[in-house]
């Protein structure tokens, strides 16, 4: 929280709407993961066939897992204009904008015309949806979290950032029980049904964000006349250490995610592991799962602080890193099982649950949304060809090359953490303690 946010008394004790605001971000988190993430779900088990036929699979999956990229590689820009607007017009109006925009790109996928029906203009079209979904996805994350953020209790941002998290998760499940229903159905509709379905949830989150109310912390900003003329610019002069740092701490979560999640639909399909079901089924309970991991780390970091959850799962993924593939190399569906759920809920879910105060902590209100979307965004270029550049690693080293790149990305992250201030620390949760036990109590949260 830092210096900045203790001395806003007003809002020691949240506002009247923080667990509708932390709801209604978190429901529009589930839509735009349910999209984002059903892609790469997709692109995994689907799209190199009916994107990409070149008669090795191989060759299938990585061009289908370069698309996969290129959504990845959109959300850098996505989160420059939705940070850029989330501190010039308000955080409320990206999270209407992205979640349409997200909404209407993932509907058209599943109405996209395949390779053998329009030959290269298939692949055209996909990649150029993908763009688009990027841009999308890139500007949700910087307004959802910083809207919770705000409008959350001195003591318990945690917790109330973790609910919108926890938000990414569900969207996971959502989206591979919807394949999981759909892959009986065989052919095309095995994967169009889940992009056509995102429909009905597009539109119930648009109706729940209509209700959110704007973040108190820039009206204020607003109301001093403290609005930054070019908020990009000026966090980047100001405050370039700390998004340089945020990309490390976000490395090795979304990186890390995509070899051991991402990468392994594949990896378990292809090595003939586990079936298409089995895989689903896995990746369904690991997310079932990790929906009250996330909340649970982030409470957690109300306690003790972000900075310790950070390096402690960092050093356990390093650590766990060739265990992983090891456990799935044994074809037991229980150890494949256990070790998604391992790799999700505690070497994912645990860095996820605490960026969701520590980023928006390590920027000034002013520019917060812009440092924040910035730092988390960046990240996701590499995240987003990191499947691409795994498959490459297998075919070079075997799965010793994937494993040692998650772990790699876990030391990016540990260094990261270590080297990133404590915003939470001991110090800020006493200031908390006698802030909140001064300042009456005006509103119900």
């Amino acid at each position: 929280m830092g210096n900045e946010a203790l001395k806003m008394r007003g809002h020691v004790h949240g506002t009247k709407d923080a667990r509708r605001v932390a709801i209604g971000s978190g429901v529009g988190a589930v839509i735009e993961t349910y999209d984002f993430i059903g892609f790469g779900t997709a692109a995994a088990l689907y799209f190199g066939t009916a994107f990409f036929p070149t008669g090795d699979p191989v060759t299938g999956t990585l061009a289908a897992f370069a698309t996969l990229g290129v959504g990845f590689a959109a959300r850098p820009l996505g989160g420059i204009i939705g940070g850029h607007l989330g501190d010039k017009v308000g955080r409320k109006p990206v999270l209407v904008a992205s979640l349409i925009l997200m909404g209407v790109a993932t509907f058209l996928i599943g109405l996209l015309p395949t390779y053998g029906q329009v030959g290269l203009l298939a692949p055209a079209l996909l990649v150029f949806v993908r763009i688009v979904q990027g841009l999308a996805f890139g500007a949700e994350w910087g307004g959802a979290i910083l809207m919770s953020y705000e409008h959350a209790p001195w003591k318990s941002k945690g917790k109330y950032t973790g609910i919108v998290q926890a938000g990414f998760p569900v969207g996971l499940l959502l989206a591979n029980l919807v394949f999981l229903v759909s892959v009986n159905f065989g052919g095309e509709l095995a994967w169009r049904i889940p992009f056509l379905a995102s429909i009905i949830l597009v539109i119930v989150g648009l109706i729940i964000r209509s209700k959110v109310p704007e973040s108190p912390v820039f009206d204020e900003v607003k109301d001093s006349g403290d609005i930054v003329k070019s908020p990009i610019v000026e966090v980047i002069r100001t405050d370039w250490r700390n998004i340089v740092k945020g990309i490390g701490l976000r490395v090795a979560e979304t990186a890390g995610y995509a070899v051991s999640i991402t990468y392994m639909i594949s990896y378990l399909n292809s090595q003939h592991l586990a079936d298409k079901t089995q895989t689903l089924v896995a990746l369904c309970i690991a997310s079932a799962i990790g929906i009250f991991a996330t909340q649970a780390w982030a409470r957690l970091t109300d306690r003790i602080g972000r900075r310790p959850v950070y390096l402690w799962s960092c050093a356990f993924a390093v650590v766990f890193a060739v265990p992983m593939f090891l456990l799935v190399n044994t074809g037991m569906f229980f150890f494949i099982i256990a070790t998604l759920v391992i790799s999700y809920a505690v070497c994912q879910n645990s860095l996820a649950g605490a960026q969701g105060a520590w980023f928006p902590e390590l920027f000034q209100a002013r520019t917060r949304a812009s440092g924040a979307s910035l730092a988390y965004q960046i990240s996701a270029m590499v995240s987003g060809f990191t499947p691409f550049i795994t498959t490459l690693l297998f075919v070079a080293l075997g799965w010793m090359g994937p494993a040692l790149l998650f772990g790699a990305y876990a030391a990016i992250g540990l260094w990261a953490a270590v080297a990133t201030r404590e915003t939470w620390g001991k110090r800020e949760r006493q200031l908390a303690d006698e802030a909140t036990k001064s300042t009456p109590n005006t509103v119900s949260v």
